[in-house]
């Protein structure tokens, strides 16, 4: 448990508490130990993990790409001590404010398509995007990627189409009536990504597997 902190999100694989680091705000990421796994492989896997979600952060940070900064790696206690960074997920934006301008609606979607092609361009594969783990600023409204916990690097044409048909699969599960808004991110996204062709010809395969898998049940 790490003192003076508050929780503000519990998952399956870590807990995020915001609190203090050298004088300012701070997200905490601490990863915590399964007890179904012997204790020493649990220790190098998520040790493996935290490097991997680090090494991700510093990737993009380096191909100027918005994502909070990493403060700290502290590998003995599985915990990352990042940016915290004020604003409004994606996610919040689009429940709150279903009825905003279609113009401030594909400012984000802009945003959001050259972010995740960028990211792409450097191999770097989120493994988890949902408009909950895409934050705007509140100072500036910028879309930061947020919440690398799944993430990895892969070159592979077949990992970034995954990646942007689970984003799509968050936008239709939750979001209704948003296909023109997910329709203005893969246009920017292609604009963005050096490989969009290839990527965009693979996310129609990946939709037809998930529309069979599907009606298989």
């Amino acid at each position: 448990m790490i003192p003076d902190v508050q929780l503000i999100k519990q998952g399956a694989e870590a807990r995020v508490y915001l609190g203090p680091f050298c004088q300012r705000q701070a997200i905490i990421k601490e990863r915590f130990a399964k007890a179904y796994r012997h204790p020493t492989l649990d220790k190098k896997l998520t040790s493996r993990r935290v490097i991997q979600e680090a090494r991700c952060l510093y990737r993009c940070q380096k191909a100027l790409i918005d994502t909070p900064t990493v403060y700290l790696v502290d590998l003995d206690q599985s915990v990352i001590y990042m940016e915290y960074i004020p604003g409004i997920s994606v996610r919040d934006y689009l429940v709150t404010e279903p009825g905003q301008e279609a113009e401030a609606q594909h400012r984000v979607a802009v945003a959001i398509g050259k972010a995740l092609g960028a990211m792409h361009n450097i191999d770097v594969i989120h493994g988890d995007l949902t408009t909950s783990n895409l934050l705007m600023r509140e100072t500036s409204g910028a879309v930061v990627l947020i919440d690398f916990g799944l993430s990895y690097v892969s070159q592979l044409i077949e990992d970034k189409a995954v990646d942007l048909y689970v984003l799509e699969r968050a936008f239709v599960s939750t979001h209704p009536n948003t296909e023109v808004m997910f329709a203005q991110i893969l246009e920017a996204y292609g604009e963005s990504s050096k490989a969009s062709k290839q990527i965009l010809k693979k996310l129609e395969d990946v939709r037809l597997r998930g529309r069979k898998r599907s009606m298989l049940g």
